[in-house]
């Protein structure tokens, strides 16, 4: 247990995607260990604070209005103001403009940690008028966190203060022991004899599923590829997999809730994200996939720590971004023998358990805190 008390500092709530998700967890899981940690975001509903825990508030501050996925909040500046005092530390999650305006125009003095989850990259108008207070943010801090040690060194904004920089690997709780559901058995009945290959996301551009359903072109029919998630590229996906006749061998899903995704992790052999843009730094997916026990195909982006976290070769194997046979390529490797299978399987396991795992997460950050971090 520490004195500190912390505040984590941007984006929104209710959890929405990855930022979210780590401020979050960061909070639930560092309060359980009895360290005072807030957080500060935007909401599009009243302001409010929930207290979570004897060492944990959410504090809301509503947005006005939403302008390049930056939520606009007045109330998050005169609250910061009013409260940023409490705290010894303020742990500020990028990019969000907002946040750092208002952290800005707080006259806060004390500790800024800097967590650089990745750079903006579609707004680029709107980074000309935000780089001057993003420069102001990156000198600001005492330390800029990134979520892998490749997105640190390939940050084109982060080139100078590398000698601040430590990478803390984004952690997730494994999954539960539900031995008794059999949710995953009925989803492989479904498909008797086939090889389940399961991808997840949103169905945008970034995320690369049109080079996914042309893998399946590459792959015998004992391969199946279902693919989970909504979004405004739906039919122009089910016209590719309808043009190529590929009606048996992929599948779109739709969205899938939080409570039907672990059945889908449990029934498929292996997971695959073929994303092509630097857009997806990380990919949680990845890990959550690992902590199933599944290996993973994943693909090499330039700039993104993507193919850092599928580890090449011993979690599962990276493919050349856009190119829908090496996807194929490294699925038939993996699936080719119960052996390499196996090997591959026992790799992503251990990856998560040794990298990716929320308790990890919550003592790497305390450590940063603490100034106790031994390595970048």
């Amino acid at each position: 247990m520490t004195s500190l008390k912390v505040l984590q500092l941007g984006k929104f709530y209710p959890i929405r995607g990855g930022v979210e998700k780590v401020m979050y967890d960061l909070m639930t899981g560092l309060s359980e260990q009895g360290v005072r940690c807030d957080m500060l975001c935007a909401v599009e509903g009243k302001s409010e604070t929930i207290r979570l825990n004897d060492h944990a508030n959410l504090i809301c501050c509503h947005a006005v209005k939403k302008v390049a996925a930056t939520m606009i909040s007045p109330s998050m500046v005169w609250t910061l103001r009013k409260i940023c005092r409490e705290y010894d530390i303020i742990h500020i999650h990028h990019p969000d403009p907002m946040a750092c305006l208002a952290l800005f125009l707080s006259g806060y003095k004390g500790r800024v940690i800097l967590h650089w989850h990745s750079d903006i990259l579609k707004q680029k108008n709107l980074l000309k008028l935000y780089r001057p207070l993003q420069r102001w943010l990156i000198n600001r801090a005492e330390r800029i966190v990134g979520t892998t040690p490749l997105y640190l060194q390939e940050s084109p904004f982060l080139t100078d203060v590398q000698e601040k920089t430590v990478c803390v690997p984004i952690g997730i709780v494994p999954p539960a022991d539900d031995s008794g559901n059999t949710a995953g058995e009925e989803i492989r009945q479904q498909f008797p004899d086939k090889t389940i290959i399961f991808s997840l996301g949103r169905l945008v551009e970034y995320k690369g599923f049109e080079h996914l359903i042309e893998a399946a072109r590459y792959l015998n029919d004992r391969f199946v590829i279902l693919i989970g998630g909504s979004g405004p590229l739906k039919e122009q996906l089910q016209a590719k997999i309808d043009h190529f006749g590929l009606g048996e061998k992929v599948k779109l899903l739709g969205f899938l809730s939080e409570k039907e995704l672990p059945a889908y992790y449990k029934a498929c052999d292996l997971f695959c994200l073929s994303s092509v843009y630097k857009t997806e730094a990380f990919g949680i997916v990845q890990i959550e996939a690992m902590s199933y026990a599944k290996p993973v195909v994943a693909t090499t982006i330039e700039g993104s720590g993507v193919h850092w976290v599928n580890a090449e070769g011993e979690s599962g194997l990276n493919a050349k971004k856009g190119d829908a046979r090496a996807l194929a390529k490294a699925m038939r490797a993996i699936t080719s023998h119960p052996m390499i299978y196996a090997r591959y399987s026992e790799g992503a396991k251990q990856r998560f358990k040794a990298m990716f795992t929320l308790e990890k997460m919550v003592n790497n950050m305390l450590a940063v805190y603490t100034k106790k971090e031994e390595t970048r």
